[in-house]
């Protein structure tokens, strides 16, 4: 591991520049993002157009032969590299995360700490060839060979962790990488690309900064092998029918409405405490929150109540707040699309346990909206059928457990789901029963560079992460040897 001095300190006030072949590039028109927690403009970066696209993939298209090339072991060596030059800079991107991101001091330190022990241990996979036959006649082996030129579009929800969780693999893998950032949230991604150029040699790791038309660039690019796209359901079947004109592998991991079900022979007490953070953990705006939670009726009441004193013990406060638990919606669009939601609270008669409409916050710079809880609304309210997204929830009573699974099931979302109890057994039992690519008991959101994750129905294609999403940077060959004629 390499100290901080090791590495050249990088500026993370200002020269926001797109890094093409190692080189920091600049473009004739450049767009700023907002500060979600003041509504301040933040810095400049570029407005990459089809003439940057097609530079970065040319140089990545060329810069992968040799990199392919190259052992798993070795190319390991420059992810571990690439994560202490992180962390040598961790104090600078931190601050820039709390600003792109609104995200309070817990919350942008979690993310980067997570974000640079994930890349160490992804670069401590291996994938092996699968020997499926070997007889005195033949053998048959399957391998899994890089695709070539790959790119990550980022959401702007967990800029970082969920930037270098589609880096690491795919160019651990043997593939070059292109990493696009959401326009809301670019300037932590191109910092980050400016260290991996230290780093890597030239077109191995690139980022691109622009608008909405730059993401359609790369999805019709004949040149791109793969795009692994994470964000809305709604987005990305748009990226799935753009790839299939050339037939591009994908990986798309999308939105989530998760359940979670708690049984009535659990310490209440204890579970609120655990089950308050995962329902609200950046304000909702985590595709694995816990979106419904179902609780029995025998301590439906109980539960309630101490659940809204836990949730009333958060606080609200912008980026960079030390206090705070709870951050701004991370942008207007977002913001809009929330607030809506709770305009419904009044209009449909919801019972509020805790929060509301946001008055106390009109007129107020920021994008804040007070944490709110619906008490048991009916199964076909919006707040139970869309994904918010936001700082609200419903909380909902259950008394039948096939009754409860058919409700957890029904809907389009299928990425996580977790069950509660001290019967681990029937919990276990409950739980295999949820279409959900993950599921856990007795905890929620729980994750681990080595795991896979991913969606079921509309929640996603693929998995990213671990061995099944390393092998999602790969195409797959069947390898046949004839000994003997």
């Amino acid at each position: 591991m390499g100290s901080a001095a090791d590495f050249p300190k990088i500026d993370f006030t200002s020269n926001f520049q797109n890094i093409i072949n190692n080189a920091l590039s600049s473009t004739p028109e450049t767009r700023q993002a907002v500060d979600p927690s003041t509504e301040e403009l933040l810095y400049h970066v570029p407005l990459s157009k089809q003439a940057d696209v097609d530079k970065a993939v040319s140089v990545a298209k060329a810069a992968f032969p040799a990199w392919k090339a190259l052992s798993y072991d070795e190319r390991a060596g420059y992810l571990g590299r690439y994560a202490d030059a992180i962390e040598a800079n961790v104090s600078g991107l931190q601050e820039l995360l709390m600003k792109e991101a609104g995200k309070p001091v817990s919350n942008a330190a979690g993310e980067l700490q997570f974000a640079i022990a994930h890349v160490r241990e992804t670069a401590k996979l291996r994938i092996e060839d699968d020997l499926i036959e070997d007889t005195e006649e033949r053998r048959a082996t399957v391998r899994y060979l890089p695709m070539g030129v790959g790119v990550g579009i980022i959401p702007w929800n967990y800029p970082v962790l969920l930037g270098l969780g589609k880096l690491g693999p795919a160019v651990l893998a043997g593939n070059t990488f292109i990493w696009k950032p959401s326009p809301f949230s670019p300037y932590t991604a191109l910092k980050l690309g400016e260290i991996a150029a230290q780093i890597f040699p030239p077109g191995v790791v690139q980022v691109l900064s622009g608008d909405e038309s730059l993401g359609p660039l790369f999805t019709a690019h004949p040149d791109v092998a793969k795009i692994s796209f994470t964000g809305s359901s709604a987005t990305g079947k748009k990226v799935m029918q753009a790839c299939a004109s050339t037939l591009k592998r994908l990986t798309l991991e999308l939105g989530g409405n998760d359940a979670s079900i708690i049984y009535d022979d659990v310490d209440v007490a204890q579970v609120v405490q655990k089950i308050g953070p995962m329902a609200f953990m950046h304000s909702g705006q985590i595709c694995m929150d816990i979106k419904r939670l179902y609780v029995h009726e025998k301590i439906y009441d109980e539960f309630l109540a101490a659940f809204v004193q836990v949730v009333k013990s958060f606080k609200v406060g912008g980026g960079g707040d030390p206090e705070a638990f709870l951050g701004p919606v991370q942008n207007r669009m977002q913001f809009e699309k929330v607030k809506d939601l709770y305009s419904e609270i009044g209009k449909q008669k919801w019972q509020v346990a805790t929060g509301g409409e946001p008055v106390a916050y009109d007129g107020k710079k920021g994008f804040f909206l007070p944490p709110t809880i619906i008490d048991n609304p009916p199964d076909d309210s919006r707040i139970v059928v869309e994904e918010p997204f936001g700082p609200i929830m419903p909380v909902l009573k259950w008394s039948d457990e096939d009754e409860v699974v058919r409700r957890a099931n029904n809907t389009n979302m299928g990425l996580g789901a977790s069950v509660w109890s001290n019967d681990i057994e029937k919990a276990e039992r409950l739980a295999r029963r949820l279409e959900a690519g993950s599921t856990w008991v007795n905890s929620h959101f729980e994750l681990s560079p080595y795991v896979p994750f991913g969606g079921h129905k509309w929640s996603g294609v693929g998995m990213d992460w671990g061995i099944v999403g390393l092998k999602g940077w790969c195409n797959t060959q069947a390898s046949w040897v004839r000994k003997k004629f």
